[in-house]
Parts: C-alpha cells; sequence; structure tokens
C-alpha cells in the first residue's frame, strides 16, 4: 500500500466532499459521519466529476445525469451509471488525509 497526502482534515468538514489528484488518479474524497471514503471522481457513465456533485449522507450525485453512487462502496444507488467506482483506503494521520493509490 502507498498512502499518499491528499489533503488536510481542516479543509474536509463534515458532510463535504472534495475532488483530489494523486497517483495519476482523480479521487473524490468525502466526510461521512466524521469518517473518511474515497471512490474515483470521474463519474461511470459519461465522465463527469463528481466533487462537483452533491453529498447527501454517504450518497454523492453526479452533477451531469444525476447518477448516485455509495461513498463507502463505491456502488451504484441509482442510474443511469452502471459500473461501480473504484474505491480507496483512506486514512487521517495527525492533521492531514492520505489516500492508498
Amino acid at each position: 500500500m502507498v498512502f499518499v497526502k491528499v489533503a488536510l482534515v481542516k479543509d474536509l468538514r463534515l458532510g463535504n466532499a472534495l475532488g483530489v489528484e494523486a497517483g495519476g488518479k482523480e479521487i473524490v474524497i468525502a466526510n461521512v459521519d466524521g469518517n473518511y471514503y474515497a471512490i474515483g471522481d470521474r463519474c461511470t457513465h459519461m465522465s463527469c466529476m463528481l466533487s462537483e456533485g452533491s453529498l447527501k449522507g454517504q450518497n454523492i450525485t453526479c452533477p451531469c445525469h444525476v447518477s448516485v453512487f455509495d461513498m463507502k462502496t463505491g456502488n451504484v444507488v441509482k442510474g443511469p451509471a452502471k459500473k461501480p467506482e473504484p474505491v480507496f483506503q483512506v486514512k487521517a494521520e495527525g492533521d492531514q488525509i492520505l489516500v492508498d493509490v
């Protein structure tokens, strides 16, 4: 596993999502109930940026065609997307948020 710093804890408040790039991958990280989760940031339907969508609970909605993904599992909750997002392990160490790429 290779964890890399992608953000500071203060940059990702409770209930918010943030798009980052790490290891050449576009990733969206979210603070859901005080826990951090990360999935691919490009919607598997038409490649729109999920980080530009809205986070409600643990689900993030794509701003283009309203596909919904579960931040914990990467699974599609509502289409038109059919393919799940890749999931990345996340951990907080001190004031840093790290993602395994």
